[in-house]
């Protein structure tokens, strides 16, 4: 079970703004994109959807550090911080695969609830056991073995 999860993309001409280079929001979308397609590959949205759960997003954190074009190869590195109570923290580094510079720094606090009513839900262990946690003390070590070789293949 990797504690990385890797998505990629080609950015495309649509996603720029009229600064010419990629919007802001699209970062948001392929965060994302990148966490549900973790999920999904983890078994986590079948075992929430079991449990007659979902997660909603409470907070977003992003630092955007340098801009994208149209054309390039992006890879959006993912990983599961931790678990509380309701709640889990999940981790995103955006990287341009042609010179391996992070384009965008962030983070997203989910919180679990109950799909019908709305209401905070404790998250059960066999949702938590989906994802292996990558604590913030082994990101450091972690993020760069895997950026030794971002060609994100």
């Amino acid at each position: 079970m990797p504690q990385i999860y890797r998505y990629e993309l080609i950015v495309p001409e649509d996603a720029l703004d009229e600064n010419g280079h990629v919007n802001n929001v699209e970062y948001l979308r392929w965060m994302l994109d990148a966490a549900m397609a973790h999920s999904d590959s983890q078994g986590c949205t079948q075992a929430t959807k079991n449990y007659g759960a979902t997660w909603v997003v409470r907070t977003h954190r992003i630092e955007y550090l340098i801009p994208a074009y149209a054309g390039e190869h992006v890879c959006v590195l993912t990983w599961v911080s931790n678990f509380r109570r309701v709640q889990s923290l999940r981790k995103y580094k955006v990287i341009r695969v042609e010179d391996n510079a992070v384009l965008a720094e962030g983070e997203t606090n989910w919180v679990f609830i109950n799909a019908a009513n709305g209401q905070l839900r404790s998250i059960p262990k066999h949702v938590m056991v989906t994802f292996e946690l990558l604590p913030e003390d082994k990101e450091k070590e972690a993020l760069a073995e895997i950026r030794k070789g971002i060609s994100c293949k």
